[in-house]
């Protein structure tokens, strides 16, 4: 029961520290607004929404992860690092101490580099792998453009015309940093998982970029604002994922919203798959794969070897906030939109709007942020040439028919209602395939009589394997 009540505990507060800082945001952005020039809050959303949540989210990911991993390996989590006061000296404090103490080791730890390695180009690596990555959340909206004080203040950095074409540009960037990381070292082995590396993400951004082709016809922008959504007034229905595809007749709005998860299904899959292998993590970690290859940042030391850490952990965040805004309508609800927009007291008090609808889309990115975590500490790393088949030869041909399909069903009918009804087709049979169990050839009685037979041989049978590990890889690969 303690237990229970301290998850209860620390979801409120989670749900508490967001809004407040969503609160923060939009208060600030209009204070700078009255007493500085139009379009000043924007400056501010690089402290609040780069800076603060998506920074602060990424430093605590290091100690979720972990924590996260031990309990899904029935293990004890980091809990030995304690803080000398009185009243802490013998408290783990949920293993937070750690997250000082790694930062405390990466500043003070001696950066060595290899007498043979190119400095300049050295020295560059971490910061292109960096960089990029954190400047990708420049144009996600994390809140809807309210009044505040008698100005407008936007909830996103920058709203380019290119919109998403930003995202995938800025993305291929971190290509060449870690390209550079295992050239400059020179050193055979980081050279090898640095052309591993280069050559997973080039595969894996053709796929990534043809995943988004049908969403841009669905919603004919490229925009993030216009595919999110702005919310429709009582008389009317709104625009991008914020219209409803059905709903009913009321004062409280409800129905099937336009949902990017809900007409692009498919999109959905590819793109977080790809954006996934991007990421390099499990279980698409073959450039680090420490049973088969050293990694491309072996010779890196303190903190650069920090920013490649951090890197990962933000490519985390930031994959989770733009699969948020294009899948699962950005920081809208998926009903009473219409009815919480026009209460009196939000247009009154429009800070008020944004800061709910604000902490929805910080919620949904923490639950991507934790399907991401559970993928990673559930399946075993994949072959090389599996990875590679499934850019090249499953997602690419599923992303072209996907295309072909959501193009004659936007101009066959307008109102996406075609295509919602093939998205809901796509999820059922989904979910057909992934809760059916496979029963083995011979039935039953022969599945078990095969599992006594190993037992009887006192090892480990086949049936103790991953279903993927039967016949993994032929003979002539060992």
């Amino acid at each position: 029961m303690s237990r229970v009540l301290t998850i209860l505990v620390a979801m409120f507060t989670i749900v508490f520290l967001m809004a407040g800082g969503m609160a923060s945001a939009y208060l600030v952005g209009g204070l700078v607004e009255e007493h500085w020039f139009s379009g000043a809050s924007r400056l501010t959303n690089i402290l609040f929404l780069v800076l603060v949540f998506v920074m602060v989210i990424a430093t605590l990911l290091t100690m979720a992860e972990r924590k996260w991993s031990a309990f899904i390996q029935d293990r004890m989590g980091p809990n030995r690092a304690r803080i000398a006061l009185p009243g802490l000296k013998n408290r783990s404090l949920g293993g937070l101490p750690h997250i000082l103490t790694d930062v405390l080791k990466m500043l003070t730890k001696e950066d060595l580099i290899p007498g043979t390695a190119n400095r300049f180009m050295f020295n560059l690596g971490p910061i292109l792998a960096f960089a990029p990555t954190f400047a990708l959340f420049a144009v996600v909206p994390a809140g809807p453009s309210v009044m505040v004080f008698g100005h407008n203040v936007d909830m996103v950095v920058a709203t380019p015309d290119f919109g998403i074409l930003y995202v995938l540009a800025i993305a291929s960037l971190a290509v060449y940093g870690t390209a550079l990381a295992g050239w400059a070292s020179n050193n055979k082995f980081a050279l090898l998982g640095g052309v591993r590396a280069t050559s997973q993400m080039i595969s894996y951004e053709v796929a990534l970029g043809l995943s988004l082709v049908g969403l841009f016809l669905t919603f004919s922008s490229v925009q993030f604002p216009a595919i999110i959504g702005d919310v429709g007034s009582m008389l009317g229905n709104g625009s991008g994922q914020a219209q409803y595809l059905w709903r009913t007749d009321g004062a409280f709005d409800l129905g099937l919203p336009a949902w990017g998860i809900i007409i692009q299904p498919l999109g959905f899959l590819l793109f977080f798959a790809a954006s996934f292998a991007e990421t390099k993590r499990a279980p698409f970690d073959l450039p680090e794969g420490e049973s088969e290859i050293i990694g491309y940042f072996v010779e890196y030391s303190g903190m650069k070897f920090g920013l490649f850490m951090i890197s990962e952990f933000v490519e985390v965040v930031v994959l989770a906030g733009v699969t948020t805004a294009l899948f699962f309508g950005g920081y809208h609800l998926p009903f009473g939109n219409e009815w919480l927009a026009n209460l009196p007291v939000m247009q009154e008090h429009g800070w008020l709007l944004g800061t709910i609808l604000g902490t929805v889309f910080w919620l949904k990115v923490l639950f991507l942020i934790w399907v991401q975590l559970l993928i990673r500490w559930t399946f075993p790393r994949f072959r090389y040439d599996q990875i590679q088949s499934l850019g090249w030869k499953i997602l690419l041909p599923i992303g072209l028919v996907n295309v072909f399909a959501t193009g004659a069903l936007v101009l066959w009918d307008p109102s996406l209602r075609a295509l919602a009804i093939l998205g809901l087709a796509e999820i059922g049979l989904l979910v057909v395939l992934t809760t059916t169990t496979k029963v083995p050839a011979g039935g039953a009685h022969e599945a078990h009589g095969a599992h006594g037979h190993d037992h009887g041989h006192g090892g480990h049978g086949a049936h103790d394997l991953p279903a993927h590990a039967h016949g993994a890889a032929p003979a002539s690969t060992h």
